[in-house]
């Protein structure tokens, strides 16, 4: 198997869509996912926005193995793996090396709040070691703002000097530019720092930043992958802009609900709207004023129908 190269660019928590049981509509994750690498993006399955949390490791698995046997390059995968259970995250994993993807994003375990810098290195390290694994990758993911567990410098320049090949990066979901730039200020060698929104893209690139992982990425993946190409562009401030109020309309909602409301009406789908409990759709007014706000600035999502 080939050493994995480090991630850069545009990668989206794929929406995962259900069917009328609950079940996973995996013929409709792989058509989502095979619509995504279209566009460029990149695909950083189980995470938040793909209701990670309200799916077992023996569905993650089955699906990662679906998607594979579906013809969706691993290459091109950085699925979120980090449970609360130590065992789970090595088990889920290990077994998304084994198929070949080239990272894995990893949340710490996030259940017990106020956990010192000391219990969350030996969490990485025990999961670390356990695997030893030579092409395991990962890219830490900071969100406090759900978990309630920050990733302190501290923490993430420990884990660089112990483990230096395998941890690579870091998704910062905190929301709090101060945070990532000071991220990017730190002499970690070829360390990825990705924000968690278009929101900071603009100036994550111009700090030396790798990309994003966005939850409007799927819905909005070639537009957010154009100003990636383009940060350095006169014109990269007006892309910013337009990528911001694309971003606002979605934020107005339930953020999951939003985007498969999207995906089911320019798919002309309305199963994509089914979300997992404790979560709800997008009532009708709330259905019809998000097509009519998407409408007026006339958005569009082209070639998804044909995914």
């Amino acid at each position: 198997m080939p050493t994995p190269k480090k991630f850069s660019g545009v990668l989206s928590p794929v929406i995962t869509p259900f069917n009328e049981d609950l079940s996973v509509n995996s013929n409709r994750l792989v058509g989502q996912c095979r619509w995504m690498i279209s566009q460029g993006v990149g695909l950083a399955i189980f995470g938040t926005n793909s209701e990670a949390n309200s799916l077992s490791i023996k569905e993650k698995m089955e699906l990662l193995d679906k998607l594979v046997e579906n013809g969706i390059d691993p290459n091109k995968m950085m699925p979120g793996t980090g449970c609360c259970s130590l065992f789970e995250t090595i088990e889920l994993t290990t077994h998304s090396i084994n198929l070949g993807v080239s990272g894995n994003l990893l949340l710490p375990p996030f259940y017990y709040k106020g956990v010192s810098d000391e219990g969350l290195y030996a969490s990485y390290s025990e999961i670390i070691e356990r695997i030893g694994n030579s092409n395991f990758r990962i890219y830490l993911y900071n969100i406090p703002p759900v978990s309630n567990v920050p990733i302190s410098i501290k923490l993430i320049e420990r884990l660089i000097k112990n483990y230096p090949n395998t941890v690579v990066g870091i998704k910062d979901s905190s929301g709090d530019w101060d945070n990532t730039i000071n991220m990017l200020n730190q002499k970690w060698d070829d360390f990825r720092v990705f924000v968690g929104s278009e929101i900071f893209l603009l100036d994550n690139m111009r700090n030396g930043g790798s990309g994003c992982i966005s939850a409007t990425a799927n819905v909005n993946p070639a537009a957010i992958r154009h100003l990636y190409q383009n940060w350095n562009n006169e014109n990269a401030s007006n892309y910013q802009k337009k990528l911001e109020k694309v971003r606002n309309i979605f934020e107005e909602f339930p953020m999951i609900p939003a985007l498969k409301a999207a995906a089911a009406i320019y798919k002309n789908d309305l199963e994509w709207c089914r979300v997992r409990p404790p979560l709800l759709s997008l009532n009708k007014p709330q259905l019809e004023q998000l097509e009519s706000t998407l409408r007026e600035i006339e958005f569009s999502m082209p070639g998804l129908i044909d995914y």
